[in-house]
């Protein structure tokens, strides 16, 4: 059963292939796309891709599982160097969230000076390599818009 992942944050959706780490562009941690996070609106409020329950949480990064399925929220590119600066978390590990739910808070542009990459993948996590398919690629959504169906 595929379930309908949806956008965690206003941006452009770009390929996995696209993003500055080999672990995310490889697909070894599983099949998805990456937002580039809208610069002009300031912070912004990052939320839950699918309903389910909070297995993994970090100011940078996050896990939700739900009918079966773990989807991964990666906060830009190697900030988990950053120490949680910049992130405010909204929801605790354990908690159970609707799709939509607001989970933390960043600012790209203030994550980007520092010089990290914002690109945001958003990945199903130990999928098949081009598993995901979504025709969003190269557009532009809104938070809550849908990114693609799980595999």
């Amino acid at each position: 059963m595929s379930i309908p992942v949806i956008s965690p944050l206003p941006g452009k959706v770009v390929a996995l292939s696209d993003v500055p780490d080999q672990v995310f562009a490889e697909q070894i941690v599983g099949s998805g796309v990456a937002l580039d996070p809208d610069r002009t609106r300031g912070t912004l409020m990052v939320t839950a891709p699918i309903s389910g329950k909070i297995v993994k949480l970090h100011p940078h990064a996050f896990v939700i599982l739900g009918h079966g399925v773990g989807v991964l929220v990666h906060l830009g590119i190697d900030t988990v160097k950053l120490k949680g600066e910049g992130f405010e978390l909204l929801a605790t590990e354990g908690d159970t969230v609707e799709a939509g739910a607001p989970i933390v808070t960043f600012d790209p542009t203030k994550i980007a000076a520092t010089g990290y990459s914002v690109i945001c993948p958003v990945v199903v996590m130990d999928s098949a390599k081009d598993s995901v398919y979504t025709d969003t690629i190269g557009t532009t959504v809104d938070s809550g818009g849908l990114l693609f169906d799980s595999p």
